[in-house]
């Protein structure tokens, strides 16, 4: 059965991105592209994405500067009340509301796949408070930034059922338990 993860990297103090939606603290750490939990092994069976506009701006606003083409081949879905600007050759689409009805959706166009929630926090929050987020799985960095964007904005339980180092990074994966 397909699986929905929050896929992130967050600092030691629970901050996905700084006050300005920055990840500075994140390009400047050390890892292995190939250590446990990576990156590529993950993203191979990922079927859908969905992130929030947040996130889709920071991404465009990325690509721009970098001249590189949208990195996903599955469609993307992005959760909004702005009118967003699309990609062209991308398989983006925008949504707004509650996610449960939605995440059905991502199901059925992973194909069997399983679903990646990109980002932001609180997006991952709704996912889970609508019993929606299976696991987390998070690089935490040894940064703090003493205020943010944090991982979940609201209180959450989790279990812990892996936890590797991956250079300067703690590699974790937590089982969503619930809302606390």
């Amino acid at each position: 059965m397909a699986r929905t993860t929050f896929y992130t990297a967050m600092t030691l103090d629970g901050f996905l991105a700084d006050e300005h939606d920055g990840l500075d603290w994140l390009f400047v750490q050390e890892q292995d592209e190939q250590g446990p939990l990576n990156y590529d092994d993950f993203i191979k069976d990922i079927g859908a994405i969905v992130m929030g506009a947040t996130t889709y701006e920071w991404l465009l606003a990325h690509l721009e500067k970098s001249g590189e083409g949208w990195p996903y081949a599955m469609p993307a879905w992005v959760l909004t009340h702005r009118d967003l600007p699309g990609i062209d050759g991308a398989d983006v689409r925008f949504a707004q509301g509650d996610v449960a009805p939605l995440h059905d959706e991502l199901v059925a166009a992973a194909g069997g796949k399983d679903v990646w929630v990109v980002g932001g926090g609180d997006l991952a929050a709704q996912f889970a408070e609508a019993g929606r987020l299976d696991e987390v799985i998070c690089y935490i960095a040894p940064v703090t930034l003493g205020a943010g964007r944090p991982l979940f904005p609201r209180p959450f339980d989790f279990e812990l059922v892996e936890v590797h180092q991956n250079k300067a990074f703690i590699a974790a994966r937590f089982e969503v338990r619930g809302p606390r």
